[in-house]
């Protein structure tokens, strides 16, 4: 009996231990570790193209689940289980905002859950209200700036010696051309926004304004206005690894700006090149399926 009680002893010994180690190295929720701070090597210097700045070019992804909700979240249902049982399940995630929250106003917040509850819903039936359901991604809508950084798709950095970089997207082939050092505003809003870039030191800076009003951070609805400013940090901190931070403001609905953070990944296949994702023909019958000339 002796015996017995103190193997029980040592076994649950063990596992209070086992569990103070997790929890001592488990990282908080909504967090990320900065570089240099084990995640990555400090000190790291990315090979330079001839006018001096890192070299970018590449092909690079996230994988994070933030697609579906930037904030942590379970794992879920998404549309037509019914149908397709595990096939519509979305996993879970970690959140990639830094702290956890998103500081939106009361009202903006109540249109968040809307959002989210209206997000496998569409009616283009009337011009004025037609973006008023429905997650832009579930409509093919170009993505918009940061969603277009974190969705399950790769996309390409071009880089060269001029005055421009573009950015290329496998999702519905989105791409923005990034205008180096430029003064001149935005002529209008478009789904990708005006990019104007500038280096600070080994880090692309990327002051993205005049974005339409319409585009969503994730499925879940999280939102803006036409007020959005979002200005991204793109980091080399090792051969394989770009880290993307990115600050947004939008006065109209948040209470202070907020900021995301999460690692981009090279994809380092051989032969890798960005396909195509025309994601037209798949939601052609959401759409308009109803307005189809009945025989």
């Amino acid at each position: 009996m002796r015996k017995l009680f103190s193997s029980v002893m040592i076994v649950l010994g063990t596992a209070v231990v086992v569990s103070v180690f997790w929890l001592a190295v488990m990282p908080t929720a909504g967090q990320q570790p900065a570089a240099g701070t084990g995640q990555f090597p400090t000190g790291y210097k990315a090979p330079r193209l001839a006018d001096g700045h890192p070299d970018l070019n590449g092909i690079w992804q996230a994988f994070t689940t933030a697609n579906i909700d930037v904030q942590d979240h379970e794992a879920q249902a998404g549309p037509y289980t019914e149908l397709l049982g595990a096939y519509s399940g979305w996993p879970a995630g970690q959140g990639i905002v830094d702290g956890g929250v998103i500081p939106y106003k009361p009202e903006a917040l109540a249109k968040k859950r809307r959002n989210a509850e209206n997000r496998a819903k569409v009616d283009v039936s009337d011009d004025t209200t037609w973006h008023d359901l429905g997650d832009p991604e579930l409509k093919c809508y170009m993505p918009g700036v940061p969603r277009a950084a974190y969705m399950p798709f790769p996309f390409q950095i071009v880089q060269g010696s001029a005055p421009y970089l573009l950015l290329s997207y496998e999702f519905a082939s989105a791409t923005r051309i990034v205008r180096m050092n430029w003064k001149q505003e935005a002529p209008t809003d478009t789904w990708m926004g005006w990019s104007r870039g500038r280096w600070e030191g080994d880090t692309l800076v990327i002051d993205v304004t005049g974005n339409r009003a319409e585009t969503w951070f994730d499925r879940a609805g999280n939102h803006h206005t036409d007020a959005l400013r979002v200005v991204e940090r793109y980091t080399p901190v090792s051969p394989y690894h770009l880290m993307y931070e990115a600050t947004i403001e939008d006065p109209n609905v948040f209470t202070r700006p907020w900021k995301i953070s999460f690692p981009l990944y090279r994809r380092m296949e051989r032969n890798v090149q960005i396909l195509e994702f025309k994601c037209v023909p798949f939601t052609e019958e959401l759409l308009y399926g109803k307005f189809k000339k009945q025989s």
